[in-house]
């Protein structure tokens, strides 16, 4: 099959384009440096030319409320037109769980204004929703630091390695569309606060990890249940002690 990952050159994308290489399909990975660009439209035809999936991994490079509407917006409505008018038999789509149940941010509603936009087009889709990836743990501790303290609530989460996602996402992009949502999480659930105090703990870092239940996450107020899927979510298999003592951190900049 001739299968087209949007935003093949990223974390999860050029994962992905390699295992389906390695299954034997043509996957191209599409994003502005190899001439494709969902937002102008530049590209897309010319690319989806002969293609029997789109996976769509694209990310808003703003988490401002209106910017990150705006692109979901665009590409969304741009992809549309482009598979439709190619004959892409099977839309695949990466998003988050807890989507509908983050609303307060403006990001969020963006993604579920994707979704919408993915569930009334005419062309067949698997919406894949993932919880936050081990990859971003480290970010999490970023953005949640008060001086010398991180403060996080102690909200169930179940993250899981970008390897598993990519695993699960080719796998899809393999199968029949579901026209239905789709959730995968990593094998164990902690609280939030637990995987960000041992990834700190293992750089040695000396922030003190505050498990603070009127703490935000990303800004956003949540639940106990927000961040975790439902009973019958597809889990990955790589455990976060694993994955911590074996991937390297990202280099400084």
């Amino acid at each position: 099959m001739k299968i087209v990952v949007i935003g093949g050159t990223g974390l999860i994308g050029s994962r992905v384009v390699e295992k389906l290489k390695e299954q034997g399909h043509d996957a191209f990975a599409a994003a502005p440096s190899t001439g494709v660009d969902t937002v102008t439209g530049e590209g897309l035809a010319e690319a989806l030319a002969g293609t029997d999936v789109v996976v769509d991994l694209a990310n808003s490079p703003s988490f401002e409320d209106q910017a990150a509407m705006d692109f979901f917006q665009a590409a969304g409505r741009n992809l549309t037109a482009a598979e439709v008018a190619a004959g892409v038999r099977h839309h695949v789509a990466l998003s988050v769980v807890g989507t509908d149940r983050l609303q307060d941010s403006g990001y969020f509603r963006a993604k579920l204004a994707q979704e919408k936009l993915i569930k009334s087009s005419p062309v067949p889709y698997t919406l894949i929703h993932a919880t936050q990836f081990f990859e971003f743990i480290r970010s999490i501790a970023g953005f949640s630091t008060q001086g010398d303290e991180v403060h996080l609530p102690p909200v169930q989460f179940q993250p899981m390695a970008a390897e598993d996602v990519a695993s699960a996402v080719a796998e899809v992009a393999m199968a029949e569309p579901a026209n239905d949502t789709i959730e995968i999480a990593g094998p164990d659930i902690f609280t939030l606060d637990e995987p960000v105090r041992q990834a700190l703990a293992f750089d040695g870092d000396a922030r003190v990890v505050i498990a603070d239940p009127d703490a935000p996450y990303f800004g956003i107020k949540v639940s106990e249940k927000t961040l975790v899927p439902s009973a019958n979510a597809r889990l990955g298999s790589t455990k976060f002690d694993w994955w911590l003592a074996h991937v390297p951190p990202p280099p400084h900049r």
